[in-house]
């Protein structure tokens, strides 16, 4: 109920007519999809063009009849709305456990505004603890890539390990390695006290050969909704 409510209030107070929209990935930003889809097939909106972040939720935007693109042909994203596993304070972000965290980057890094739909369990005072850090990698040499993965300065305390089984969910629940939509595997790195520098930690980690992309979305959020116990609030960079 409270995703259903949160993905629903981001369509409804983002979305308007004619806009490019980046629809992203897991059991929060399904609802937004679903809205989107209902509000297109009774003519509320119009219109609209929708870039997704992964298979998943291709098939389900494809299934309510939203008109699909991608970055080659749509590059200018009007507003992206995902779910996140985990918020900080400054609205720093983690995200990845649905495995999508390359193709979710790519499109809401474009995005003029970014929507970030949760509920208030994801809400933490800093980025570790609370939910592993997704990391994504090639299959070539990727015990070694882990390895440097371990011994980066600002991952310090971090133990990683490869998902297995599905990869839309960090929890091992199979024997063969996870594989994402790009074909490539993913490292969790999970942490018993808070990440000192999650953007110095970012940047390490972009830097290291063998790393596809990262969990980590700094800077990134414009607006943060919030299912709480009481209601829906939201949270701006300037109010976190």
């Amino acid at each position: 109920k409270l995703k259903r409510e949160v993905g629903y209030r981001a369509v409804d107070a983002h979305v308007r007519n004619g806009m490019v929209v980046g629809l992203g990935t897991g059991s929060t930003a399904y609802y937004a999809v679903e809205r989107l889809g209902q509000k297109l097939a009774s003519g509320e909106l119009s219109d609209i063009v929708a870039v997704p972040t992964s298979v998943r939720t291709e098939e389900q935007a494809r299934a309510l009849g939203i008109t699909l693109a991608t970055l080659d042909t749509h590059a200018d994203i009007d507003v992206a709305i995902d779910g996140a596993d985990a918020v900080d304070k400054q609205l720093n972000l983690v995200k990845g456990g649905g495995g999508a965290l390359l193709r979710e980057k790519m499109v809401e890094v474009l995005a003029k505004k970014f929507i970030v739909i949760v509920d208030e369990s994801k809400l933490c005072e800093s980025l570790g603890p609370s939910f592993a850090v997704p990391i994504e990698v090639t299959p070539f040499c990727v015990h070694s890539t882990m390895r440097k993965i371990g011994k980066l300065p600002t991952m310090a305390g971090g133990t990683p390990r490869l998902r297995t089984g599905s990869v839309a969910t960090n929890k091992p629940d199979g024997e063969e390695l996870a594989t994402t939509d790009n074909g490539n595997y993913i490292i969790d790195v999970s942490f018993d006290a808070p990440i000192g520098d999650a953007a110095a930690a970012a940047a390490e980690l972009s830097a290291t050969c063998g790393v596809v992309d990262h969990g980590f979305f700094c800077g990134m959020a414009s607006e943060v909704i919030v299912a709480g116990k009481d209601g829906l609030y939201t949270l701006h960079p300037t109010s976190a």
